[in-house]
C-alpha cells in the first residue's frame, strides 16, 4: 500500500494517525524511506519503513457509510468471553492487534458491558481506556469530528447500550 502526506491511517496498537510525509534515514548503514505518522490522541508520532507498511497492518480509516456498521457492532448483544480475568484479557487483545475495526468495537462493546454489570479488572481497565481511545481515534478522522467531540459520541452510545433493558448496573 502506498501512502501520501495527509492521508488518514490506522496502525493497529496505536489508533488513526495523519502521514505527515516520507523522510529519509540511515539505517544499518544503508538509505531507508519511513512514512512518519502522527497519533492526535496520544500525541505520539512513529516511523513506518515503507517497504514494511503491509506487514504493519496498517490500513486507511473507515469511510462514514462504515461507521454506522462500526455503530451496529457496538449495539449489538456482547460475545462470549472467557470467564477467567487473564484469559479475556488475553483474548481482547488478540482482537485489538488485529487492526480490525469490527473486532475493536467488538471489544470495546463487551468491557462496556462488563464494567457497567460487573466491574472490570485493572489491566482490563487499562484497555478498556486504550481501545476505546483507538476506536475514538478512528471515529474522529472518519466522521470528521474533533478528538473530545468523538470521544463524547462514542461514550454516549456505550451509555445508551448500557442503559437497555436487561444490562444490569
Amino acid at each position: 500500500m502506498m501512502l501520501n502526506k495527509g492521508d488518514t491511517v490506522v496502525y493497529p496498537q496505536h489508533g488513526a494517525g495523519r502521514v505527515l510525509g516520507i523522510v529519509e534515514q540511515e539505517f544499518q548503514g544503508a538509505p531507508r524511506l519511513y512514512y512518519r505518522i502522527r497519533f492526535l490522541h496520544n500525541d505520539t508520532s512513529v516511523m513506518v519503513p515503507v517497504d514494511a507498511v503491509d506487514k504493519t497492518g496498517i490500513r486507511p480509516v473507515i469511510s462514514e457509510p462504515e461507521v454506522e456498521e462500526v455503530i451496529g457492532v457496538l449495539r449489538d448483544d456482547p460475545t462470549r468471553m472467557p470467564t477467567d480475568w487473564n484469559r479475556r484479557v488475553k483474548h481482547n487483545h488478540e482482537k485489538i492487534k488485529t487492526g480490525d475495526v469490527f473486532e475493536v468495537a467488538d471489544v470495546v462493546r463487551n468491557l462496556a458491558l462488563r464494567d457497567h454489570e460487573k466491574g472490570l479488572s485493572t489491566g482490563e481497565k487499562q484497555m478498556f481506556g486504550r481501545v476505546k481511545r483507538i476506536l475514538a481515534s478512528e471515529l474522529m478522522y472518519a466522521k470528521h469530528m474533533a478528538e473530545d467531540e468523538s470521544l463524547r459520541f462514542l461514550d454516549g452510545i456505550l451509555a445508551e447500550i448500557c442503559a437497555r433493558p436487561g444490562c444490569a448496573g
